[in-house]
Order: C-alpha cells, then sequence, then structure tokens
C-alpha cells in the first residue's frame, strides 16, 4: 500500500513557490481566460450557423473542441459535454464579477434545459450540474432548482438496485451487459444536490450505493482505478473489468484517475463517509507517486501508455486533478500542504506551458488535452471540459490562498 508521506523530496522542492508569485500568475491567468471567452462567444454562434443539421437531429449549441483542420467544433445538447461551456461561463462570471458573463452563462445554461429528461444518458449530471447547477450556487434562482431535481429523477431510472449503480452507456451492448465507468462518479453530485434541494432521500441513498459499489469493484491493489466494470444485472456480481479509453485493460488511464480523485473526494464532502475521504487520499497516493508522472505534474493520457515519454499529455486530467487536491486538502489535516503545493504546481505548470496565446485557439484557454486516444479522437487539443476544471481550480486556489472557504454547493 502506498503511503501518503512518500513524494520525493527533490519533488516537494519543485512544489514550493512563492504566495505572491502564484497570486499574480492566477490573476494573469484570469486575464487570459477573459480575453479568450470573448473570442469563444463571438466564434461559437459563427460554428453554429455554418454547421447543417440533419432532418430530426438537434442542433449545436456549445462548443466542445478544435477539429483536425482547426475549425471550432460545436455539439447538440444531448453531448456530454455540453454543460461545460455555460459552466465555465458561470465560474469567469464568479472570478470576477463582470455581469457580462453571467448573461452569457443563462444564455447558454437554457440551451441544456432539454437533457433534464433525457433518460438515455449517465451524463445528466455533467450536463445539468455543471451548467444549472453552478448558477444556482451563484444565483439561487428557483427554475434552476426545478431543473436540476427534474435532472436528478431522469438520472435516477438508470439505476439498477440489483446491481446497486447507475447504468453508464447504452451503446456496445455486444461488449458489455451493464457497464460502469469511473467517470459516472462525476454524476452523484447531481444527485446529492437534489436531496438538499427537494428533501427527497432517495436520491442520496443512489449515489451512496453507486459509490459504495465503485469503491468496493474499480479499484486495484494500488488504488488505480479501471475505466469499465461489467455487472451482472440477475447477480449483481462483476463479470469483467476492462477499458474504452485506456491503453489496456490493466492500464491507468490518467483522467480516469482524476475522475476518481474527484468524485471520492466529492462523496466525502456529501456524506463525511471516512472510506470515501480515504479512498480519495490514496487515490492522490497513486497520481503523485507514480513514476511516470512527468515533473511539471501534468501526466501523459494514461500512466501506462507504452510510448513513453512521447506519448501525449493530458491537460484536463492536469486540471481535474488540481480542482480535487485543493478540495481535499480541506479535509486531511495531515497531508493539506502536501495536497495544496501539488495542486499549486499543477496550476503553475499549466498556467505557464498549457494555455492558448491571446486570441488564438478560436477562444479555448488551455491546450494539449487527450480526449479519446485508442479512437484517434481529440488528442493534442483543447477541449471545453478542460477549460472548466482549470477554471474551477483557479477559483479554488485563489480562496485558499486569500483564507476562504471554498464555494462548493
Amino acid at each position: 500500500m502506498m503511503k501518503l508521506h512518500t513524494l520525493g523530496l527533490g519533488l516537494l522542492s519543485l512544489l514550493a513557490a512563492p504566495a505572491l508569485g502564484q497570486s499574480a500568475l492566477t490573476k494573469k491567468t484570469l486575464k487570459l481566460a477573459e480575453t479568450q471567452a470573448a473570442l469563444l462567444l463571438e466564434q461559437v454562434p459563427l460554428a453554429v450557423q455554418q454547421k447543417a443539421v440533419a432532418p430530426g437531429k438537434l442542433p449545436p449549441v456549445s462548443p466542445r473542441s478544435l477539429t483536425p483542420t482547426g475549425e471550432l467544433a460545436v455539439v447538440p445538447s444531448k453531448d456530454w459535454t455540453s454543460g461545460f461551456f455555460p459552466g465555465y461561463l458561470w465560474l469567469l462570471s464568479e472570478a470576477t464579477g463582470q455581469p457580462k458573463w453571467q448573461t452569457a452563462a443563462r444564455t447558454y445554461t437554457a440551451n441544456i434545459e432539454r437533457e433534464k429528461l433525457d433518460v438515455t444518458s449517465h451524463d445528466v449530471g455533467f450536463k445539468v450540474y455543471c451548467s444549472f447547477g453552478s448558477g444556482y450556487r451563484l444565483t439561487h434562482d428557483p427554475t434552476y432548482r426545478e431543473v436540476i431535481v427534474q435532472a436528478a429523477r431522469t438520472l435516477s431510472t438508470r439505476f439498477n438496485p440489483k446491481v446497486g449503480a447507475i447504468r453508464s452507456w447504452d451503446h456496445h451492448r455486444e461488449t458489455w451487459g451493464y457497464p460502469v465507468i469511473i467517470d459516472n462518479m462525476m454524476n452523484l453530485e447531481l444527485l446529492f444536490a437534489a436531496t438538499r434541494l427537494s428533501g427527497d432521500s432517495s436520491f442520496y441513498k443512489i449515489a451512496v450505493s453507486h459509490a459504495t459499489k465503485t469503491l468496493n469493484n474499480h479499484f486495484r491493489p494500488d488504488f488505480s482505478s479501471y475505466h469499465v466494470v461489467d455487472y451482472d444485472t440477475l447477480t449483481g456480481n462483476v463479470v469483467k473489468r476492462t477499458t474504452h479509453q485506456g491503453a489496456a485493460n490493466e492500464s491507468a488511464w490518467a483522467r480516469g484517475q482524476g475522475w476518481a480523485l474527484y468524485g471520492f473526494t466529492m462523496c466525502y464532502r456529501e456524506t463525511k463517509n471516512k472510506a470515501y475521504l480515504a479512498q480519495a487520499e490514496q487515490v492522490a497516493a497513486f497520481i503523485m507517486n507514480h513514476p511516470n508522472l512527468p515533473k511539471d505534474l501534468v501526466p501523459y493520457w494514461d500512466f501506462n501508455a507504452p510510448g513513453i515519454p512521447k506519448e501525449p499529455r493530458d491537460a484536463s486530467a492536469a486540471a481535474i486533478m488540481a480542482s480535487a487536491l485543493y478540495e481535499l486538502s480541506t479535509y486531511s489535516p495531515a497531508s493539506a500542504a502536501l495536497y495544496r503545493r501539488t495542486a499549486n504546481k499543477i496550476m503553475d505548470s499549466l498556467s505557464k506551458h498549457y494555455t492558448a496565446k491571446p486570441g488564438g485557439s478560436r477562444g479555448f484557454l488551455l491546450l494539449h488535452s487527450t480526449g479519446h486516444k485508442p479512437a484517434n479522437s481529440e488528442i493534442d487539443v483543447p477541449i471545453i471540459y478542460a477549460d472548466y476544471y482549470f477554471m474551477e481550480a483557479l477559483l479554488r486556489r485563489r480562496s485558499l490562498d486569500t483564507g476562504k472557504q471554498l464555494s462548493l454547493r
């Protein structure tokens, strides 16, 4: 079992940075984010107008990434990434206090509302909570509350009591019977919020059941996570453990480790179940102590990718990890300083070496993410969820640097 205190002294020395310098870098990065967001708001309507929509298909509403030719890729609300752009705008409004970002956030949030009824997707949480959830936290708009609760009802229809978990995908039925992916931990935040907002404990119970099932079955002895666990719906037992986006079934897909770290940290926040906290701490130890973690702490797309060090990085995974570590530092007094130094180092690396030039990349902020390497999709490109978690981490860093509590609900 990995020990939480075993990060090397050499790495610890790299993690130290003057608070004043951190503050200046955060301010510079937020200024860049405003420049880029303004450009993206100009680019999205143009890309939407230029994209032909087939009969019966939904029109695009949100930016996702760049195409191989450098054009802006826009997606309909049904796409799992659709809620990140409105969520990013909400975070930018929080970071700057500028009303124009909230106005834009409301516009793009409204475009996602139909997803509150999408029973075909476990990503209702990503879509609705990153948009409407962020908006509700900042405005307490009662209409947003109703959307969140309805979305939770919708997500709950994908829960199988025998398995004890929410079904992830409906596709590839020839490959899996009842697949549950580590990403699905992130959708539980919607359920916890819905219980707080409605008083209906059924959402909370489903979230806890799913988290516990994942804790018991998704992890190896070294606390790395499998990507996909397939269950038998008759017995609730594991059929097989595989991957879809990782390098191999037994490899540690980087973004999946980020989802695990973030997901169990969030579950501890919502439940105070110490088993979830311990799991988050052990996942953090796996990530921070991994011999293939680069010196700048921005991971390769998979910790066990065969071509390291010539493999693509995944800045989105780094941003997710940094945001999670900031929150985890508030729950783990013994390791708080280590988690914050590590998160700060990640954010310094991302801010200095992984951000776009002002006016470049069609308005995206963070570069060098990897979406789905085995499918040769979205490799070394900006992706909107990277910008979302990067902005969230920037806000969390600023709060901690100024002695404020994190805005988590």
